[in-house]
């Protein structure tokens, strides 16, 4: 069976003289070219005239260059294309002048294919024939929808064409003006060009690594450094975000599993038990309890304080000293209750108990020693305290998911500060409307 590729018609080139210098001109779009420009002196010739008849003539030389040369062939997305027509457009926001650069892809098989350039962003745009969900012609700050994917308004502008080179299948003029509406679901971008008399064509981007293009065209050297955030630039963030989540949420539940079995299977034993009394006007010397013992393994080990205070506040210096070997774990607390009417409300503050825990306390026999401070001319106080063997204790936990959460927390702060300054460039702040 013959290959139909076979079958196709041979792809000539054709030439014609430029009637501004006599430069021989290449046609490589055969029936489809409308423009061409002479890469001699600039002149935009008329090819459908058989006389070529002189469209508009350049005054200046080369004001830009292309960074992929006319003629220039490379594949992209298993298409071999050639470069045949090159432009540059320009954009004003705000006061402020936007360039970018649009290379005409032709393949005699194939739809015609675009590459453009802003700033070392590359995209490579297909013309779109369904029209795009929403109204005909674009207006406002509404999203539109194309082949289930919803791309949200970007900006609008009016694209003025500075200058041009090569073949257009297209009328095109220098100083010619059109309506631009973007919209962008990244890596892609939905535009839509309305002319005067609006007429509305739109086309689908897709976002490209500039590496990507140089190695597809086998050009030399290395393409522009991107700068800045584009407008369907993905972000680098995403899919390390969500992986992180996940990693995250996994540990997370493993840490919450192994604090609950902590938890259930804490003793909560009471080791000692005493009620005590305190009177601030005596100024009390430092008390020592009876010995008591810690059984068992090294575990969390809680000092409780409930107390009578009315009006006031105690502080209690406690010391929890192992009796043989004379280790010793300190630690203050204050218990302080106050309470009263103001303006005929009611209010309280503090708390007359107080919890505090020691972490992995060694078994062995300990004793308290007790250090009471008050308001010297404060009335007497009565507490009680109470130590309690192998608790369960929350601050691993808490410091675990911490640690744990961190990471993901950051990673999502700087996807957000992606898509923020990816947003700040939209033009007059329209495409914040969505935000």
């Amino acid at each position: 069976m013959p290959d139909p590729a076979s079958a196709r018609p041979p792809v000539a080139v054709r030439s014609i003289n430029c009637p501004s210098c006599g430069a021989v001109v290449a046609v490589r779009l055969f029936g489809h070219a409308v423009n061409i420009v002479c890469q001699s002196c600039h002149t935009l010739l008329d090819a459908r005239n058989a006389g070529v008849a002189i469209l508009q003539r350049y005054q200046d030389a080369m004001r830009f260059e292309p960074g992929i040369p006319l003629g220039a062939r490379g594949m992209l997305q298993g298409t071999k294309y050639e470069v045949v027509g090159f432009q540059v457009r320009q954009v004003t926001i705000d006061g402020d002048d936007y360039q970018w650069r649009e290379y005409l892809l032709f393949n005699p098989y194939r739809a015609f294919h675009y590459l453009t350039e802003y700033d070392g962003h590359w995209n490579l745009v297909t013309p779109v024939y369904a029209l795009p969900r929403g109204e005909r012609v674009p207006s406002g700050a509404a999203p539109r929808v194309y082949r289930g994917m919803t791309f949200r308004h970007f900006q609008t502008s009016t694209a003025t064409t500075l200058f041009v080179l090569g073949e257009f299948p297209w009328q095109v003029r220098v100083g010619e003006r059109a309506g631009v509406a973007d919209y962008v679901a990244p890596p892609r971008m939905l535009s839509a060009e309305i002319t005067a008399d609006k007429e509305v064509t739109w086309s689908l981007g897709e976002y490209l690594s500039g590496e990507r293009l140089w190695e597809a065209f086998a050009l030399p050297g290395q393409p522009p450094t991107p700068i800045g955030i584009y407008s369907d630039q993905p972000s680098p963030y995403g899919a390390t975000v969500s992986r992180m989540w996940s990693q995250a949420l996994a540990l997370l539940g493993l840490a919450l599993m192994v604090w609950l079995a902590g938890v259930l299977g804490a003793r909560q034993q009471q080791a000692f038990s005493q009620a005590l009394s305190f009177d601030p006007r005596a100024g009390e010397a430092p008390l020592v309890t009876p010995t008591f013992d810690l059984d068992g393994r090294a575990s969390p080990v809680r000092i409780d304080t409930t107390s009578d205070v009315d009006n006031q506040w105690m502080f209690l210096g406690y010391s929890l000293i192992n009796d043989q070997t004379g280790d010793t774990y300190d630690v203050g607390r204050e218990v302080s209750y106050y309470h009263g009417v103001d303006e005929g409300e009611s209010w309280t503050e503090g708390d007359r108990a107080d919890s505090v825990t020691l972490p992995a306390v060694p078994p062995g026999r300990y004793f308290l020693r007790i250090e009471p401070e008050s308001e010297p001319a404060g009335r007497p106080i009565g507490y009680r305290v109470a130590v309690i063997r192998d608790v369960a204790t929350h601050i691993w936990f808490v410091a675990a998911a911490a640690l744990i959460l961190m990471p993901p927390i950051f990673a999502t702060w700087r996807a957000a500060s992606f898509e923020r300054r990816r947003w700040a460039e939209a033009g007059g702040g329209e495409g914040n409307d969505d935000e």
